[in-house]
């Protein structure tokens, strides 16, 4: 057996209350200037959520949405070092607690967050972290993982490293049941991603598999119902866990050719990460399909498929089901819809092969023609 390092958030509370119990820690604790920072759509309600403090000083920033760049977190930075941080809380989608992340862990540093880029860079955080997810998708709570998008080149960048690990999560229902049902859509599959290109990668892990597997049942069996209605707390409870579970595997095993794939989406068109995830996910797993049938076949087993095929039929079906299941989750566009063309191809090809730190990890090599029939058949 290969040899796992898999760190996870010393504390995670998950459930309704989750909040109540932040706000007595913290009352508790001997910290009094805390940097929030938040998404655009729970401002309102983090004003409630801070009111009891008398002897805190909390300095709440609101995020202007959409994917970091290094110039964001360069602007926040700025605001959390003048408030004389001690603590960072994120409250938000993976793009704010990615941020909040770097914030805590780069209050002191010196050089510039692009000298970070890479895997274990960043050796030590001073100051406390606490992650508050507002959608299940991304999977940052759980993750060792901070993405920024570099405006020299407009590529995603990634930092990594386990002080990035934030020292508590809350998961708390209420926070998440305001979400747009697209917005739930777009998250929850890019949950479902992470987890199942986590289990049928080159560097799958028993231990990791445990996570990724049921990951892929919680989310399958709760999605459509916190789709559907908003306000199911149980729903949104589940999807929330499988996000996190999928959030656990990013760090000794992470995503593979469908999030490489994805990143000139977003980077070129401003199409959100869960959907691109969504509109590449089937064909990445039929480009996949011969190199990891046992895999696949496991996924379709974790959705509910039928345990009597044989290993290719249901390899087969896993494939399907999930098919079906973007289908179901509200996910008919294709890339040509989205205002992507035939000629962007070449180009968005050449830029996912650069994403080697992913590529490497799918079961299947993928050269530029594997790339640019992916993109084809997608569109």
């Amino acid at each position: 057996m290969k040899i796992l390092i898999l760190n996870q958030p010393p504390k995670l509370v998950l459930g309704a209350g989750a909040l109540e119990i932040l706000i007595t820690s913290l009352k508790k604790s001997h910290l009094r200037r805390l940097f929030v920072l938040a998404d655009p759509f729970v401002a309102a309600k983090l004003k409630s959520i801070f009111s009891p403090f008398v002897d805190i000083d909390v300095k709440i920033e609101i995020t202007t949405g959409g994917e970091p760049s290094f110039d964001d977190f360069n602007r926040v930075v700025a605001i959390a070092r003048k408030h004389k941080t001690d603590a960072v809380i994120g409250v938000g989608g993976g793009s704010v607690l990615d941020l909040a992340k770097l914030v805590a862990s780069l209050m002191d540093a010196k050089e510039p967050v692009q000298s970070f880029v890479g895997d274990g860079i960043i050796k030590e955080r001073s100051i406390p972290l606490i992650c508050i997810p507002t959608t299940s998708g991304a999977g940052s709570e759980s993750s060792p993982n901070a993405i920024l998008i570099d405006p020299t080149d407009n590529s995603k960048k990634g930092i990594i490293s386990s002080v990035l690990m934030p020292d508590a999560v809350y998961i708390e229902p209420d926070l998440l049941s305001s979400l747009p049902s697209d917005i739930t859509a777009y998250t929850g599959l890019d949950a479902l991603t992470h987890c199942i290109e986590a289990y049928a990668n080159v560097n799958a892990h028993p231990v990791v598999d445990l996570y990724a597997l049921e990951g892929i049942r919680l989310i399958s069996q709760n999605l459509g119902r916190a789709i559907a209605d908003g306000k199911d707390l149980e729903a949104r409870t589940y999807v929330a866990l499988g996000a996190y579970y999928g959030g656990l595997c990013l760090g000794p095993v992470n995503t593979a050719a469908v999030h490489a794939l994805a990143y000139p989406l977003g980077t070129n068109f401003k199409i959100p990460h869960g959907l691109s995830n969504a509109l590449l996910l089937p064909f990445v797993l039929e480009f996949n399909l011969d190199y990891a049938l046992d895999r696949y076949a496991s996924i379709g087993m974790a959705m509910g498929g039928d345990l009597s095929l044989h290993k290719k039929a249901a390899a087969k079906q896993g494939i399907d089901l999930i098919k079906k299941f973007i289908e179901n989750c509200g996910m008919t566009a294709n890339l040509s819809g989205l205002g992507v063309s035939i000629d962007d191809i070449p180009k968005m090809a050449r830029e996912a092969l650069l994403i080697q730190r992913l590529l490497k990890n799918n079961v299947r090599e993928v050269k530029l023609q594997d790339a640019i029939s992916i993109y084809q058949n997608a569109l």
